[in-house]
Parts: structure tokens; C-alpha cells; sequence
């Protein structure tokens, strides 16, 4: 349990500007207090949520069990393969507390592969639902819906990763963010072991820490990118079975690379007869009743968080990510809608809009309930928020009043480059205004840092290397070919992902392709684009071309990853302004011992820049790593092995460099 007043003392200690709310801080602290009492007493989160062990199919000594919760049924029944499809044979028999259970004599009353699915029968009518804890579903392409299937190989999958849980998590991350469906070039949709054995190695070549997989829960329909989820237990039949997820997370832990699942705990597919969605055949089982039960942007389902067996349900679904399938943690999708009323459809300028009436309590709570079962599965698991309000407190642990991720997305960067790219002449930019976008946050609150993700390269946006460069993408693109404006594309889109990874946050995150500047836009088969998957794919062969500036970028972006890494930029704190200015478009700062200066100008090099070093120590300085580099399609106008010296000058004791315009340098001190 939680001492109440100290947490919130602690809470307003990091942020005195939160003292009025003090108050409803301790409300939200006693809220947790109590819910976490109701569901397991003075036991552990860990021992409560063993839903997956209790309901769906599971063998037994003398055959088989399957349960299922349906407080608004008047009968249930299972039918599938092992009864030739008789809809009323099977019927489940009520155990109290809305759950029913169905016992099978015999070993091979059910076996592996074969197709289910649950009738309900509620008030004289009977309709067909898939069990809530289903492990697997494919298309039944009679009816072209979700088809639940009994998943239980005879062999258990040989996991090799038993040293991996020994190990400390990545220290600060660097996420690559990925789709396994799209991850392939040839049409169609790719599978868990064609990510594993070909972009796997990419991504460990490129630096990556961490994958981030998206669209693994199962889902109906293909175009909602994964976030319309439909069977939370079940791995999307798409790319393969669950074993094939299982070989694709054990050869990433072979690799040393941590893998997060993208969780959609925020909302669910309305979809009857396939998701939760009137599962019982009322409107309030899972989720809020009436209009509240609804997102009105998304057209989903709102999960109830303040019922007991639904997060029963949702804790236990955590859980089971975790042991079933050895994930190291979770990105939580949708956390603004989970935190208000209003599903976070609003300004947030002032406080009032953080707490007061428009703070759903029960969705805080789910998530702190969320973090503390987590972390007591895996002390080394890891947790995002994908969070856009800036809630206060949501990275911090929950003895210290916070929600208790380890991380939020730093949501704002991406608007911000995207907004000045777009809409600003570049001889405009404001650099004070940047620096803040870069460097703002919440007091003692960790975030991932990134210029772009999955956002910003669904068809309708424009990946940034494509708003940099335009139609100059289709004519440009090989390293014979002479173009200004691709130049000039070439050198923000390195300097932009270079100053956004070495300034802002404690972590970095990239989507699939996006290293090397992908040229394409993501659009996944839908009615709109006739079913096409042509945009639904990565071109690796352009980076993999040595002809063409996508390995340029490419190059760039592993140069930079192995440096951030090898300094431990991430883990060193905030970084201190040197200088900042505007008019010559120069933002210069120390972080980690480094020196870091950016000339954002778009046409005026720079002579005689000065970097105090009164933060670093006297001595040589040599740039480890410039934009301007050749390897990289630089023009080396930074010497790489040139010494610059300290010495004391009018402005203080410092370096003075050469930097050349649209190029950002890295200078370490190389003697004292």
C-alpha cells in the first residue's frame, strides 16, 4: 500500500506548482489504495491476475475445462470441430459470479488446431461469440470473420533466452518501431520469421536496443494499423502462429535487443460476434454503459476500469504478454483517453484541465495498478505512455504519487519539426523556441525522444525526409545526381535527427525505414485503395542499392546510434545551454561530457563559433562525429582530425570551430 500523504508530498516536492491539487492527489492515492485491497487483499497484483489460467480451454488430468464470464447470459454453449458444428450439445453449466463452465471427458475431447466458437443465448435468442481468453483465431473464410481455435502444441517451445532475464534492461533506449506485416518489400503481408531472420539483423546492425512491435494483438481489420484490437490473448494470424512470435522474440533476445509489445488497452473493436463487444449480449460487460461506453473520435469501445473483473481481464492479459511470449514490456497506446472524461480533447493550458472533474480516476488507477503488476513480473520490464496531455506525475514511481511508467513518448517533437518544415521558411525558425520544444518536460520525468514515427507516414502525412525533399525523391535520389534542394534535404534530415536524438529526452525512437528515408508513405489494404498492398511494405532494396543516398542516410543514422550508445548521452541528465543564437541559427550545448554545436542556418556557414568549455575541461577537443562527414555524403568540411584547443578568450575559455551551414558536429576532449 501507499502512504498516502507522503506520496503526495513527494509528488508536489518535484512540481510545487501542483500544491492546489494536493488534495485530489491523495484522492487518487486513496482510489488505488482501495481498488488494489478489493482485488487481492494484503497479496500480491502478480497472484490476482492468473485470469488466463482459470478461464478459456485448459487440459486437465481426466480431459478438458473451458470457462468463460458471462454475467448477462441466460446459457451458453461451445460448438466447433470435435462436435461436427452441433450448437447445442455442449451446453456450459453457471458456477456463480456470472462465470460458466463446460468439463470434456477424455484427452482428445478437444485437440490442437481444431475451430470453436461460443453461443450465448440471452432473453429467447442465441448468437455467436469467440471465447474472451482464445489463445488463437483465423479468418473463417465461410463467413469472412474471426474463427477462435484451440491452440495447444504437444511440445512446448524451446526458449534459449534463459540468460536474457539475468540482465539489466537497455539503460536508455533506442526503439525501433515496427510493423511485422509491412517490414517485407515483395507484396503482401510478412511473417513473425521473415522479421526475425531478415530485419532483426538490420536492426541490431543499426544500433537499435529495443524493438517496439506494432499490430500484434489480434484484429479484424487490417487497416487500423493494429489499434482496433479484437481477442487480447490471441497473436494476429497474419504473420504465422504463436510459436513463430515466440522464435521471432527469443532470436531478439539472442541479439541483445529488448522487444516492447505496442499494448491497446484504451479502447476495443466494436465488432460483435468477433471482439468483447456485447460478448454476454448486453452493452455494459466489458465496457462503460451508454454513450460513455463509446470513444467519439474512434467509434470503439471504452473499457469500464472501475469493475473488478474486467480489470481482472486486462491485468491478467498483461501478465500472460509477459510469461507467455517473454515480452520485456509494453508501449501503452491511447493513455490521454485513458486519463479524462473528455478522452483528452482539450487544450491542457492550465491545471484544471489535468485534474478536477475531467480526471477519470478509474483509468489512473488501471494504470497504476498496470505498472506495479508489471514491474513485480520483471524488475527489468519496461513501460511507455503514449500520452500526449503531459499528465503530471505519469513517469514517476507511485510511492512518489506517480502513475509509474518509465517512460512517456515526447509527443510534441515530431508537431514541432513537422509545423516548421511545412510552414516556416527555415531563415525563420525560432531557436529559443526549438530549444524549449527540445528540452521541456516534466520535473524528474524520463521520455523518448524522436522527430517521427508510424504518425507522421500514414498516408495523408509525409515521412520528414519526404516533406524535406519533395518531388526531388523520384529524380534525385542517386548519388550521381546533382541537386541543391536534395542536398539541402539530405543535410536537415541528419541534422534534424541528430539534434533530437543527442538533445531531447533519455531515449530514441525511429519507425521502419525512416533511417534512411523511406520515400513512401504507409497505406495498408483498405476499400479506399482497392485492397493494394503496395504502400504497405519497406523498400529495402534502396538502402541496400550502394548507388543510391538511402545508404548515405543510413549510414549516418548507425554512425549516430553507436555514438549516442558508446557516451551514455541518455543516461548523463539534461543538457547544459552553451549558447543559443537566433539570428545565425546556432544552438550549442554539453551533455555527458560532450560538446554538441548545430548550425541550423540554411545558407551562412559560420567562422570562429565558440564553445565554452568550462563544463567539459581544458585541453584538445577533435569532432567524433559530424554531420558533414563524407561517409555519409558530407562534404567534410569539418576536419575530423583536427585538435582544437582551449584557450581563454573575451567570451570565457573555449574552442572556437568552423560550422558549416545545415550540419550539427559532436566534439569530444581528447587530452587534458
Amino acid at each position: 500500500m501507499i502512504h498516502v500523504d507522503n506520496a503526495a508530498w513527494l509528488l508536489v516536492e518535484k512540481d510545487p506548482t501542483l500544491k492546489p491539487w494536493a488534495g485530489e492527489i491523495r484522492l487518487h492515492m486513496d482510489r488505488y489504495n482501495a481498488r488494489r485491497w478489493q482485488l487481492c487483499g494484503a497479496g500480491s497484483l502478480s497472484d490476482f491476475a492468473n485470469g488466463h489460467r482459470y478461464f478459456g480451454f485448459h487440459r486437465t488430468e481426466r480431459g478438458w475445462v473451458f470457462r468463460e464470464w458471462l454475467p448477462g447470459a441466460d446459457a451458453a454453449w461451445l460448438t466447433g470441430d470435435f462436435n461436427g458444428w452441433d450448437r447445442w450439445s455442449c451446453p456450459l453449466n453457471p458456477v456463480g459470479n456470472g462465470v460458466w463452465e463446460l468439463v470434456l471427458e477424455g484427452w482428445d475431447a478437444l485437440r490442437h488446431g481444431q475451430f470453436v466458437k461460443l453461443l450465448v443465448g440471452r432473453q429467447g435468442s442465441a448468437f455467436e461469440r469467440i471465447p474472451a481468453y482464445i489463445r488463437r483465431c483465423v479468418m473463417d473464410m465461410r463467413t469472412e470473420t474471426l474463427c477462435g481455435q484451440i491452440w495447444l502444441p504437444e511440445e512446448p517451445f524451446p526458449w534459449t533466452d534463459g540468460a536474457w532475464y539475468g540482465r539489466q534492461r537497455p539503460k536508455a533506449p533506442m526503439i525501433y518501431e515496427a510493423h511485422i506485416g509491412m517490414a517485407q518489400e515483395h507484396g503482401g503481408i510478412g511473417s513473425y520469421r521473415e522479421f526475425a531472420d531478415q530485419t532483426l539483423p538490420w536492426i541490431q546492425y543499426g544500433g537499435y536496443n529495443t524493438v517496439q512491435l506494432m499490430a500484434i494483438q489480434e484484429h479484424p481489420y487490417y487497416a487500423s494499423f493494429g489499434y482496433q484490437v479484437s481477442n487480447f490473448f490471441a497473436p494476429s494470424h497474419r504473420y504465422g502462429t504463436p510459436e513463430d512470435l515466440k522464435y521471432l522474440i527469443d532470436q531478439a533476445h539472442a541479439r541483445g535487443i529488448a522487444v516492447l509489445l505496442d499494448l491497446v488497452h484504451s479502447h476495443a473493436c466494436p465488432n460483435e460476434g468477433e471482439g468483447l463487444n456485447g460478448q454476454d449480449g448486453t452493452d455494459a460487460q466489458y465496457f462503460l454503459p451508454g454513450d460513455r461506453g463509446w470513444h467519439p473520435a474512434w467509434k470503439t469501445r471504452v473499457f469500464d476500469y472501475g469493475r473488478p473483473e474486467v480489470l481482472h481481464f486486462l491485468l491478467s492479459n498483461l501478465k500472460y504478454w509477459q510469461e507467455e511470449f517473454h515480452f520485456d514490456g509494453f508501449r501503452f497506446d491511447g493513455v490521454t483517453s485513458m486519463l479524462y472524461e473528455n478522452h483528452g480533447y482539450c487544450s491542457f493550458t492550465r491545471y484544471e484541465d489535468y485534474f478536477s472533474m475531467n480526471t477519470n480516476v478509474d483509468g489512473r488507477v488501471y494504470l497504476m495498478l498496470a505498472n506495479e503488476l508489471i514491474h513485480g513480473v520483471n524488475a527489468n520490464a519496461m513501460t511507455v505512455a503514449e500520452d500526449v496531455s503531459g499528465f503530471p506525475g505519469l513517469c514517476l514511481p507511485l510511492e512518489y504519487g506517480g502513475v509509474g511508467f518509465d517512460y512517456r513518448l515526447a509527443m510534441g517533437m515530431p508537431d514541432v519539426w513537422i509545423r516548421l518544415v511545412k510552414d516556416q521558411r527555415q531563415e525563420d525558425w525560432d531557436m529559443y523556441a526549438l530549444w524549449g520544444a527540445l528540452t521541456g518536460g516534466r520535473p524528474g520525468e524520463k521520455s523518448i525522444g524522436y522527430c517521427e514515427s508510424h504518425d507522421q507516414s500514414l498516408v495523408g502525412d509525409q515521412a520528414l525526409m519526404f516533406r524535406l525533399a519533395g518531388a526531388e525523391m523520384y529524380s534525385a535520389m542517386r548519388k550521381d545526381a546533382q541537386s541543391l534542394p536534395m542536398d539541402r534535404a539530405m543535410d536537415m534530415h541528419k541534422l534534424i535527427r541528430f539534434l533530437t536524438c543527442s538533445l531531447a529526452g533519455d531515449g530514441y525512437l525511429n519507425f521502419i525505414g525512416n533511417e534512411f528515408g523511406h520515400p513512401e508513405w504507409v497505406d495498408f489494404p483498405r476499400e479506399g485503395n482497392n485492397w493494394s498492398t503496395a504502400y504497405a511494405r519497406r523498400q529495402w532494396s534502396l538502402v541496400r542499392d550502394g548507388d543510391m543516398k538511402y545508404d548515405w542516410l543510413a549510414a549516418f543514422d548507425r554512425a549516430m546510434t553507436y555514438f549516442i550508445n558508446t557516451r551514455n548521452i541518455h543516461c548523463s541528465g539534461p543538457a547544459e545551454c552553451l549558447w543559443i543564437d537566433n539570428e545565425r541559427k546556432l544552438i550549442l550545448f554539453a551533455r555527458g561530457g560532450v560538446l554538441f554545436a548545430f548550425n541550423l542556418h540554411p545558407t551562412q556557414s559560420q567562422e570562429g563559433v565558440f564553445l565554452d568549455t568550462r563544463l567539459t575541461g581544458p585541453g584538445g577537443y577533435r569532432a567524433a562525429l559530424s554531420t558533414d562527414h563524407w561517409p555519409w555524403g558530407g562534404q567534410d568540411r569539418i576536419g575530423m582530425d583536427q585538435i582544437y584547443r582551449s584557450a581563454d578568450t573575451p567570451f570565457g575559455t573555449g574552442i572556437q570551430i568552423y560550422l558549416p551551414c545545415r550540419s550539427g558536429v559532436a566534439l569530444e576532449r581528447v587530452e587534458a
